[in-house]
């Protein structure tokens, strides 16, 4: 059986992982071979859930990989503008996987949706996936039906984490084999 991972089961994200806060501490570490394997992951997501955005970086960081986020990259300008479009065009485009964290805000949001646009023509369909979050465990997710493209990222606990794949066209990836291909 599999779920959609909920924000009551990232949570629990936190007492097993501590999320490397700032985007140089993640570069340092990556410097001194902490991870497994090299991967890199540009997170798109809404900035009004950073709470969630947080436990899932833990769960990616526990799998290995380096994730971008933008709000923690010291390059990007104070207010908002056609630099920081380009610099997360050029993100997008260095990063080997593109994840939308697929929240009801960020499903919303213009800057998520031109995100994914540019995630779909570099990645698709092998290196993009969308990982919805529901309130609560055993709830479906609404999202909008373009997002049915998409390989959804699951997991096959309901109680605790665990064993997260990546489905796409009836198929199941280990998560980490997925970061790794």
């Amino acid at each position: 059986m599999s779920y959609l991972l909920s924000k009551e089961l990232l949570n629990s994200v936190r007492n097993e992982t501590r999320f490397i806060s700032t985007i140089n501490e993640s570069i340092n570490a990556r410097k001194r071979n902490a991870y497994n394997f090299e991967v890199t992951v540009f997170l798109s997501h809404k900035h009004s859930d950073k709470a969630i955005l947080e436990n899932v970086v833990a769960m990616l960081k526990k799998l290995g990989v380096f994730v971008y986020v933008d709000w923690n990259d010291e390059g990007m300008p104070a207010k908002t503008s056609g630099v920081t479009a380009n610099r997360i065009k050029q993100k997008i485009k260095d990063c080997k996987k593109f994840i939308l964290l697929a929240t009801e805000d960020a499903i919303k949001s213009k800057w998520c949706n031109w995100e994914l646009g540019l995630g779909d023509a570099q990645k698709y369909p092998q290196n993009i996936a969308i990982m919805p979050i529901t309130e609560k465990r055993g709830d479906i997710f609404s999202g909008s039906e373009y997002l049915q493209i998409y390989p959804i990222i699951k997991t096959e606990y309901y109680y605790s984490l665990g064993s997260y794949y990546v489905e796409y066209n009836g198929k199941k990836i280990k998560l980490e084999n997925w970061l790794k291909s």
